[in-house]
């Protein structure tokens, strides 16, 4: 059995949410979710944290989340997204200033993981349930390729009051892997209680069960080489858009669709908590008392 390690992708900024929301203070005793989600994952058996940044903010995040603050529970490194860290051969096209997205933030991290490593958004609250799940599949990977796996999530436990969302709404094979993904945008409960997404114009209506991506991705180190490998390709046919970015499910649809991997859906009764919305935060932060009351999480997470 080995020790997983978490890469957080903590670089992004939070348009809608409009502040460094990685960093905001949401617990009892100003711990942001960052802090439950190493929490989680140091319960779940995880040795090692990796944080994706940016030099821009670098000086700021790293005074908060440094190793100390985690009193050596778990060892603690930091790679950097930037506009021009590209694989050899491959130059930022003259106009672009949009960072390249989630997928271009973990292979900045493949100098620094060498096991299983889960991936995971700064910004989501995923639940103690789901570390548990995707670190136990994790720790039997040593040694494995090309068996990577995901936790969903019902859609109606990832629904925001306050707008609408973007799920990566997944199909699921007989054997329990993932058999497509389908980013659909504008997902919202409509007054009638259904759920429905708008775009392309449909208005199409989604089941209350379906299972859906929040990006907790659990991959083996041999991802970060067909990243690099497939970056070329995806930036040849996307060069010309500036704000085309390449994500995490790009990447894993085509490692499914040409039959290089398979990844297992690891299913999730657990309620996520996000931020999409400022005015999200009341009801994370009343969701996280809750569970304090319930003695799921301690009122002084680092005491």
């Amino acid at each position: 059995m080995v020790k997983p390690t978490l890469l957080v992708l903590a670089a992004g900024m939070g348009s809608r949410y409009g502040s460094l929301k990685q960093m905001d203070g949401v617990g009892p005793n100003n711990e942001a979710i960052i802090d439950y989600s190493i929490y989680d994952a140091i319960r779940a058996g995880f040795g090692k944290v990796v944080f994706v940044i940016r030099h821009s903010f670098a000086k700021e995040f790293l005074e908060v989340f440094s190793a100390d603050r985690f009193g050596g529970r778990i060892a603690v490194e930091v790679v950097y997204q930037e506009l021009e860290n590209l694989p050899e051969g491959v130059t930022v096209p003259e106009g672009r200033v949009k960072p390249w997205g989630t997928n271009h933030a973990v292979m900045m991290a493949a100098g620094a993981i060498h096991e299983p490593f889960a991936v995971i958004n700064a910004d989501d609250f995923y639940g103690a349930e789901a570390y548990r799940v995707i670190g136990d599949y994790l720790s039997q990977l040593d040694g494995s390729r090309n068996r990577y796996c995901m936790v969903a999530y019902d859609l109606n436990r990832t629904l925001s009051e306050n707008g609408t969302v973007s799920r990566g709404v997944c199909t699921v094979d007989a054997k329990g892997n993932l058999a497509s993904m389908v980013e659909r945008t504008q997902i919202e409960r409509m007054a009638d209680g259904r759920i429905v997404f708008h775009d392309g114009g449909a208005d199409e209506e989604l089941a209350e069960d379906t299972p859906v991506s929040m990006n907790l991705f659990g991959f083996t180190p041999d991802y970060f080489t067909y990243s690099k490998e497939y970056f070329g390709t995806w930036y040849a046919q996307n060069r010309e858009n500036l704000k085309s970015e390449f994500y995490i499910p790009t990447m894993v649809n085509k490692l499914i669709g040409d039959g290089t991997a398979e990844l297992r859906v690891l299913r999730s009764t657990a309620q996520w908590h996000g931020v999409t919305y400022k005015e999200d935060k009341p009801a994370l932060m009343a969701a996280i008392e809750k569970m304090i009351a319930e003695g799921k999480y301690p009122r002084d997470l680092w005491k």
